[in-house]
């Protein structure tokens, strides 16, 4: 029984994780660039990211070290 509940737990899964990316809309780049120093050059970045990411192509993702 419990083979079977995790056998369609994983099928489940993979049904729901699919490969489509979400990428953000012109109003979210706008609203998180607002705090940056440098409002254009963000929303360039970003929409070049966005087109690069509907494209297929991969992209780099900084990571933030969590300062407690």
């Amino acid at each position: 029984m419990k083979i079977v509940i995790n056998l369609t737990l994983s099928l489940f899964t993979l049904f729901l994780m699919s490969e489509a990316s979400y990428s953000l809309t012109d109003y979210k780049i706008k609203k998180l660039c607002k705090k940056e120093r440098r409002v254009l050059s963000c929303i360039k970045n970003l929409k070049e990211k966005r087109s690069d990411l509907q494209k297929g192509q991969f992209i780099e993702i900084p990571v933030i070290p969590y300062k407690r």
